[in-house]
């Protein structure tokens, strides 16, 4: 029989070629010891690899509640909003966790996301036509 430690260690060293497999490791890691990383791991795979968004963000929240200053909640979170498309939501989750801590994968995943300049007019909204046109046009003569 496996412990609970054990099946996390295998679900992490599964989560990036076989996520499916790893959800099944921390299903079982999470019935015999709950903890909030494992519930954490367990609601990302949940809402990623079974499409049960909502199921998969509270069990995310629920741990952060429990370990707010655990920046990989916010990781499993993040990419919970990226799957969903909430990209604005995703980097403001990664970056609220790495304000609790250097994480490396929270910084490589904000790396691939990249981060907008801002608006060329601060006072208008960033979807403002004249302030979209106006960023084109600083772009492309390389002024912003």
């Amino acid at each position: 029989m496996m412990t609970a430690d054990k099946l996390f260690e295998n679900g992490i060293a599964l989560l990036r070629h076989n996520p499916l497999s790893a959800l099944s490791h921390f299903e079982k890691a999470y019935a015999i010891k709950k903890t909030p990383t494992v519930q954490s791991y367990m609601g990302m795979c949940i809402a990623i690899e079974r499409g049960k968004i909502s199921y998969g963000l509270a069990l995310c929240n629920d741990a952060i509640t429990q370990e707010p200053k655990n920046p990989v909640h916010y990781l499993n979170l993040g990419k919970i909003f990226l799957k969903t498309g909430r990209k604005t939501d995703a980097v403001e989750i990664f970056r609220k966790g790495l304000s609790f801590g250097d994480d490396v994968e929270i910084k490589a995943v904000l790396e691939v996301l990249g981060t907008r300049k801002k608006p060329a007019l601060p006072f208008l909204q960033r979807d403002n036509p004249i302030n979209k046109y106006i960023g084109m046009l600083l772009n492309r003569f390389r002024l912003q």
